[in-house]
């Protein structure tokens, strides 16, 4: 579990994280998968119950990420700003945060999509993936590489972690 758990923080933290903080996170996520009760008894300062709706191990690997590898919002506005935040100031985007205040859900998400997808060509650009279950925002994405993608999507399968793709799963939801 712990091997998988690394490849999977690698994965979605994009060169964000390094080794030792990657190889602590999975290896808390490890026992804590493994036993609850005992990880808990062991971390008395952890506020995790049974009334959450995602296993404790999972909730270990999401509360665990960074802000610059873990975007959560309310608005898909809110979303792109902590996004472009997170490159830094060097890094240009072609459309603003701004710019997708009065878009519906889908077309602002598309657009974001676009912009992100065009960026580090050699690793197929990113693509905004939904990960877990959010607890206490509308959003909750990771930025992934557009080549790790059907990696990534296999590794959360065998941890028990939902993920898709935010745009294909958006775009079911629209029109369900």
């Amino acid at each position: 579990m712990k091997t998988t758990l690394v490849e999977l923080i690698s994965k979605i933290s994009s060169g964000c994280m390094g080794d030792d903080e990657i190889a602590r996170i999975a290896d808390e996520a490890a026992h804590a998968y493994a036993d609850q009760n005992a990880f808990l008894a062991a971390n008395p300062d952890i506020n995790y119950d049974d009334s959450f709706p995602i296993p404790l191990g999972e909730w270990v690997v999401v509360g665990s990420l960074p802000e610059t590898v873990l975007f959560q919002a309310d608005t898909y506005m809110d979303l792109f700003a902590q996004i472009v935040a997170s490159f830094g100031p060097d890094v240009a985007f072609n459309i603003k945060p701004k710019q997708l205040a009065k878009t519906e859900a889908l077309t602002a998400l598309n657009r974001i999509q676009i912009q992100m997808g065009s960026m580090s060509p050699t690793q197929g650009g990113y693509v905004l993936l939904n990960l877990s279950q959010p607890l206490d925002d509308e959003i909750q994405v990771v930025l992934v590489y557009g080549n790790d993608v059907p990696r990534v999507l296999e590794l959360c399968a065998e941890v028990g972690i939902a993920a898709a793709p935010s745009l294909e799963a958006l775009k079911v939801a629209v029109h369900v």
